[in-house]
């Protein structure tokens, strides 16, 4: 059974009358397929995608990014990698179901997978806890990203989840300084580090395993510091004023291309990644291969510049540094900080001799 979100109506209605023409064995008994009308609705149906797919305003698109048949870590890295050997526990409390680790091969290479993972089905999310990781799956995390650092294995992940899991359990075992040391361990790896947004990319959750040298964007996925209904829910006491929220908060792909937040996006369907799955496999799988290609020939400490510059460089419009090509080696103009700093010497002494004078004159 198919599920439509509340704005695809129109697009369930020509659905369905399209399946029940392709049916011989309507209501009506045996009846011949009429291709005719079939290729009418059918173009009527395209239309209609196109056209609602190609406007899709920032709440329409969160929801697209939640879709339940929105294709999920696990279904990529069964069908993008070859022996994938899983890897468990954070060798310190437990193991985290909500995130899929291991190695594997890609195109004959091995390399490090990561994967939020959501669930299928109700049994299965509760397993997973909806991809809301805890502290020991980002312990997890950090082990085998070092381990793939030391034997010099490129790292990919998938990110989906709202956020990280907010329990008094996790928040008692440090969560977020479990989020800080991943995001400090992903940023110290010499290795080329991937990330693909696939649905949800919510808060420190996200970017605890997001902070890599490619961040990729499928096309109605989105990446945020946290949910519309928490933000309008904060900013104007009203979860329901989302799409204001949605709006504001420039979450979409477009919108983060433009900003330079992440570096690419991947097309998807019309409709979305739901309803071509093997297209949406083949746009990722060409993605890996020609972001591999390009960290192929550095070495370990221009892998490690690249990703550090990445970040160095977001809204580095003004400030002490105007050469961003400058930044690989953390230099600042020394000049324009000491100016600064003898300036405000300066007037500190001025400010000093005048208290001085006006306390002779009075005394």
């Amino acid at each position: 059974m198919k599920n439509y979100l509340n704005f695809e109506n129109e697009i369930k209605d020509l659905e369905v009358e399209l399946d029940k023409l392709k049916d011989p064995f309507n209501q009506s008994g045996l009846t011949e397929v009429d291709t005719q009308k079939i290729t009418k609705i059918q173009s009527e149906l395209n239309d209609k995608l196109k056209s609602v797919y190609s406007n899709l305003d920032p709440w329409q698109t969160t929801m697209v990014a939640r879709h339940e048949d929105r294709p999920k870590s696990k279904f990529f890295v069964e069908n993008l990698f070859t022996d994938f050997v899983p890897l468990s526990g954070d060798r310190n409390y437990g193991e985290d179901q909500s995130v899929l680790t291991g190695f594997a091969k890609f195109n004959s290479h091995s390399v490090l997978v990561i994967g939020q993972e959501k669930g299928d089905n109700l049994d299965d999310r509760i397993k997973r806890n909806f991809g809301m990781m805890r502290p020991e799956g980002y312990r997890k995390t950090i082990r085998l990203m070092k381990l793939a650092n030391k034997y010099n294995i490129p790292i990919i992940s998938f990110i989906d989840t709202p956020g990280a899991y907010p329990g008094v359990g996790a928040e008692e075992r440090g969560q977020a300084e479990a989020i800080a040391k991943s995001i400090e361990c992903c940023m110290s790896l010499n290795v080329p580090t991937l990330s693909f947004i696939i649905g949800e990319g919510g808060s420190g959750g996200a970017i605890a395993l997001a902070s890599s040298n490619k961040v990729i964007m499928l096309e109605n996925a989105i990446y945020s510091v946290i949910s519309p209904e928490g933000c309008a829910t904060i900013l104007w006491r009203d979860p329901k004023r989302m799409l204001d929220a949605a709006k504001a908060m420039k979450l979409s792909a477009k919108d983060l291309l433009e900003l330079e937040i992440i570096d690419e996006i991947i097309p998807e369907p019309i409709g979305g990644a739901h309803r071509d799955k093997n297209l949406i496999l083949q746009n990722i799988r060409t993605s890996i291969i020609k972001n591999l290609e390009y960290f192929k020939d550095m070495t370990a400490e221009e892998i490690f510049n690249d990703r550090k510059n990445k970040y160095l460089k977001i809204g580095r419009n003004k400030g002490f540094i105007d050469n961003l090509n400058e930044l690989s080696s953390l230099k600042v103009e020394e000049k324009k900080i000491f100016q600064n700093l003898k300036d405000k010497k300066i007037l500190f002494i001025v400010a000093l001799t005048l208290i001085a004078l006006i306390s002779i004159i009075v005394l």
